[in-house]
């Protein structure tokens, strides 16, 4: 099959882990998806527009779904798939290859707040050790594990003596990227 023969959405997509107050665990940021029946959580984020990088796309649909401002410290990989005509949100006769770009981000500002007429009716902090029990988007384990095995190299890179120092907080966001 041609690239011509398919369809193909881009999207851009935050990892926003915290260290909640007075919470023992770490917490990630997720939002409820309601394009399908019944809503399933999903990272914060989504399309691209045709006039947008996806930095300024990752920014804007976190802070429409969240409420949250954010600055994208790195870009933890890009991952795509197949979804066949007959299992798109809306049926079709051609398949669409998704792909979704992965950035860590940090909260900088904005407080939490529901989008207001869009696909997600709320965001919410989840504990990580909770992740695995929701009704969630493969995006959800999928971006998980590339902050995980992030978190894996930067506690190598460490111990190796380079003190932590990763690329990241790149405005073009040029380095740092693990593709699948």
């Amino acid at each position: 099959m041609g690239y011509r023969d398919y369809d193909t959405r881009l999207g851009s997509y935050a990892v926003i882990i915290e260290q909640r107050q007075r919470q023992r665990q770490p917490h990630v940021l997720l939002a409820l998806w309601n394009e399908v029946d019944p809503p399933r959580w999903s990272m914060p984020g989504g399309g691209v527009e045709l006039d947008e990088t996806v930095e300024q796309a990752c920014i804007r649909e976190v802070f429409e779904e969240s409420g949250f401002h954010v600055e994208l410290n790195q870009l933890l990989g890009v991952h795509s798939f197949v979804v066949p005509p007959r299992q798109r949100v809306n049926p079709t006769d051609r398949p669409l290859k998704p792909v979704r770009v992965i950035f860590e981000a940090t909260i900088v500002g904005g407080e939490l707040t529901r989008e207001q007429d869009g696909t997600t009716d709320e965001a919410r902090w989840v504990p990580l050790a909770d992740v695995a029990g929701l009704d969630r988007l493969s995006l959800v384990d999928v971006s998980l594990d590339l902050w995980r095995r992030r978190q894996q190299h930067c506690d190598t890179t460490t111990a190796a003596g380079h003190h932590g120092q990763v690329p990241g907080r790149h405005s073009s966001l040029q380095h740092g990227g693990v593709t699948h």
